[in-house]
C-alpha cells in the first residue's frame, strides 16, 4: 500500500493555469448532464486542485490532463482538460468525483 500512495504522489504536478477555455457543446454537456456550472469549474480551479497527467495530446507539449478538487461549496469535482502550450485550459469534461476518483483524491 505505501508503493502505490509513493506512485500516486510522483504523478502529482504543479501548473500555472491563466485562462479556461469554454465550448459551447462542453458547457451543455457538463450542465446538463453532469449538472456542474461553469462557475463552479472556475471556483475549482481558484481552489488549487491536484493534477495528474493523463494521455499525450495531438500535438506537441499539449496533453491531457486530470484534476481533482472542491469548488467553493466543498462538492468534489473531476475535469479534464487540455493544458495549452500559453498556460490555457480546454475543458473536456467536468463532474462530481466517483468513488475511485475520491479514494486517489484523498491519498494525493
Amino acid at each position: 500500500m505505501i508503493v502505490a500512495e509513493e506512485l500516486i504522489t510522483r504523478w502529482v504536478i504543479r501548473i500555472k493555469i491563466i485562462k479556461l477555455i469554454w465550448l459551447n457543446n462542453i458547457v451543455e454537456k457538463i450542465q446538463q448532464k453532469h449538472n456542474v456550472t461553469i462557475t463552479e469549474v472556475e471556483e475549482f480551479f481558484q481552489n488549487k486542485p491536484k493534477f495528474r497527467r493523463g494521455s499525450k495530446g495531438n500535438h506537441v507539449k499539449e496533453n491531457i490532463y486530470y484534476a481533482f478538487g472542491r469548488n467553493n461549496t466543498n462538492r468534489l469535482l473531476f475535469v479534464v482538460f487540455i493544458f495549452k502550450r500559453n498556460n490555457e485550459a480546454l475543458i473536456l469534461s467536468a463532474r462530481e468525483m466517483d468513488n475511485k476518483e475520491k479514494s486517489v483524491y484523498s491519498k494525493l
